[in-house]
């Protein structure tokens, strides 16, 4: 596939300032037809929306994220990996406090959020606490709806958690660091459904049309996809790219057209943290870039593909 090197050389918006010229040109290295995309990373401290050219169209500096989401509206939730869910506006500065971990209960409880989910209008947001090991679901305002404990049985509030979501059927799908597992609860926080790890940490999974479950394996250096009995019916490893290393599988996302976007994190600046890859396991898209963003950049997914899943 042809390599292409794009110099990005315009003024950005950046939180209503202006980017100077000198810092506006990042070297970016972008293989197929590129994706407009959002990314969150821990070595630039930066949260990005980047145009299909690798222009920077907006950024804001952040402490780090394990997950975030762009809504419909334009304006993007997103977590610290501490105990708060934000919410940001694009188009003007600042941001206003969604949801905040340390009340409920929590006020001398260790907390950390990895994940969280909003519904499809974000009227409801599914904000995943691990530390007290629990699901609490708010409404837009931060107003609390329900609380669920979860079943989650090692760890510690750094690793009892990474991603998870909930389901269009209200299930919960967890992928848990300690116990190297994914693992779906019901509502009612009753086990139904779970792949094992083999001791590896998963990062991210999500529920396909189909039923089947796409995770990003996290240390198992793999993308799996497995069915309603887990047994597994795609998947890429961690040298099965031609030229491409996975090293830290993180977040995943499936495309209308059957792709899959693979965040590619703590995996060295010989390797792009975007892939995207066919069913034949082609690659039809990359992004390097270690000048906006750096290795540990465990937070992206296309915007300019309409119903992907993620």
């Amino acid at each position: 596939m042809p390599l292409r090197t794009v110099c990005v050389m315009t003024l950005l918006c950046v939180s209503g300032a202006l980017l100077s010229a000198a810092d506006a040109t990042k070297k970016i290295e972008i293989t197929g037809k590129g994706h407009r995309f959002f990314a969150a990373d821990y070595d630039k401290h930066i949260m990005a929306i980047v145009a299909a050219d690798g222009t920077i169209e907006w950024k804001r500096e952040i402490p780090g994220s394990h997950d975030a989401w762009m809504l419909a509206d334009g304006k993007i939730l997103w977590t610290p990996s501490g105990d708060k869910v934000f919410e940001v506006d694009p188009k003007v500065d600042g941001q206003k406090l969604i949801y905040d971990s340390k009340t409920n209960g929590n006020e001398q409880v260790p907390v950390e959020v990895h994940g969280f989910h909003p519904n499809a209008d974000a009227s409801v947001i599914a904000i995943f606490e691990s530390g007290p090991k629990r699901v609490v679901e708010v409404d837009r305002s931060g107003k609390v709806l329900r609380i669920q404990a979860l079943p989650i049985d090692k760890g510690d509030p750094h690793h009892h958690m990474r991603n998870a979501r909930k389901l269009d059927n209200g299930n919960y799908l967890l992928c848990l660091s300690a116990d190297s597992k994914v693992l779906e609860c019901d509502k009612d926080g009753k086990p139904v459904w779970e792949f094992p790890m083999g001791g590896k940490e998963p990062y991210s999974a999500i529920r396909l049309p189909n039923g089947n479950t796409l995770i990003g394996g996290g240390n198992a250096h793999r993308v799996i996809e497995v069915d309603k009995s887990g047994k597994e019916v795609w998947s890429v490893g961690e040298t099965e790219l031609p030229g491409i290393k996975l090293v830290w599988v993180a977040q995943v996302q499936r495309l209308t057209n059957g792709n899959t976007i693979i965040v590619n994190c703590h995996a060295g600046p010989e390797n792009p943290q975007f892939i995207e890859v066919d069913q034949d396991k082609k690659v039809v898209w990359s992004y390097r870039d270690f000048q906006n963003f750096g290795n540990s950049l465990p937070v992206g997914f296309v915007l300019d593909s309409p119903g992907a899943i993620r």
